[in-house]
């Protein structure tokens, strides 16, 4: 097919598939809904198998649904083209990188290999890590030689050269997230300009939110230097740039963070008060953009990863409502989670329905 043709096929498609995005009000439904009528609803059988622990009626249903994230990723990608493929494949590798970092955990803890592989997701094989090879490896290190092998390899050689030199299990995870988000920004540089103002914006938002949350974290919850925050962000090609990030990771507060922050994020984080705040509203904001992408970008690309990820947000938040049933959560907690309501209003005192 032509570029033209091509790119006709994939709005089309990713046109269909967002129908399937939740609306608005289904959330707080999605609340009062007993255990049975979810499972009806959504298709999720292991919510009603009573045979199986909470934990692992929990786990099944979670992989459930990344599984149809995956599903949903592969039926995108079919019409696209090499570097197009690589891009959203590279998004979707975040799930075999969440396994890559349990099967650490577990080599590091010399834990359970059941125990481990029942913690595995279950992915397609375009995105799946060795499982089989790596749980042969005799520790960290050799897993990560193994993975070099593979598409993986730029992230394992980095992993490896932090672990040799700190052997420290933070200073590897967080390498393993930094190569992560920084492979997505290098990869959106090979589209042509028609493509690539969209993936500006649309992985743009993302690493602005990311950069935020961990610059705060690291500052603030974990107590690291400016310079040693600084060495594990990522910088957005949108608003918190290289030289932004720069600035801002020496402010000595919160406040002056976020007082500091470009347009239009100074208003938006405006009256936060803690971390929690920030993320709230920054996965709101971002929420919104990606929405503004998903409806009205010309790139096709683009619109295919703008579902992606709010399919995964909303399959996100139906699996944390599942949760808050198996584990008897009171509603107001359930809300709270989803961002339905501030922290300050779930008393507890609610009642699961």
């Amino acid at each position: 097919m032509s570029d033209v043709a091509d790119q006709a096929y994939l709005n089309t498609r990713v046109s269909v598939m967002a129908t399937r995005l939740f609306p608005p009000d289904l959330a707080e439904q999605l609340i009062q809904m007993p255990l049975p009528a979810l499972a009806e609803r959504f298709g999720l059988t292991a919510l009603l198998d009573e045979q199986h622990t909470t934990a692992a009626r929990s786990r099944a249903v979670e992989q459930s649904l990344i599984w149809l994230l995956m599903t949903e990723l592969q039926i995108l990608i079919r019409p696209m083209k090499s570097a197009e493929r690589g891009l959203l494949l590279a998004w979707g590798r975040k799930y075999a990188l969440f396994n890559l970092k349990t099967l650490i955990r577990g080599k590091l803890y010399e834990l359970d290999q059941k125990d481990i592989g029942d913690n595995l997701y279950d992915l397609p094989e375009s995105i799946r890590l060795p499982d089989r090879a790596l749980f042969g490896a005799e520790n960290v290190l050799e897993m990560l030689r193994q993975l070099e092998a593979g598409p993986h390899h730029r992230i394992a050689r980095q992993a490896r050269e932090v672990y040799e030199q700190q052997r420290e299990p933070f200073a590897l995870e967080a390498t393993v997230d930094q190569h992560y988000f920084a492979d997505l920004a290098h990869r959106i540089l090979t589209f042509d300009s028609h493509q690539q103002a969209s993936l500006r914006r649309l992985i743009g938002v993302e690493l602005d939110r990311t950069a935020l949350l961990w610059m705060l974290r690291f500052r603030f919850s974990y107590q690291l230097s400016p310079s040693e925050t600084f060495y594990q962000l990522v910088p957005s090609p949108r608003l918190l740039t290289r030289e932004r990030l720069l600035n801002l990771v020496n402010l000595e507060n919160l406040e002056r963070i976020l007082e500091s922050l470009p347009e239009p994020l100074n208003q938006t984080m405006a009256d936060c008060r803690t971390i929690a705040d920030v993320q709230r509203r920054m996965e709101l904001h971002t929420q919104r953009e990606i929405r503004w992408l998903l409806a009205r970008s010309p790139s096709g690309v683009a619109r295919a990863l703008a579902y992606l990820m709010l399919r995964e947000a909303d399959l996100m938040r139906l699996f944390a409502v599942v949760q808050g049933r198996l584990l008897g959560f009171p509603n107001d907690r359930v809300e709270m989670a989803l961002n339905l309501i501030d922290p300050e209003c779930a008393t507890g005192a609610g009642q699961a329905a």
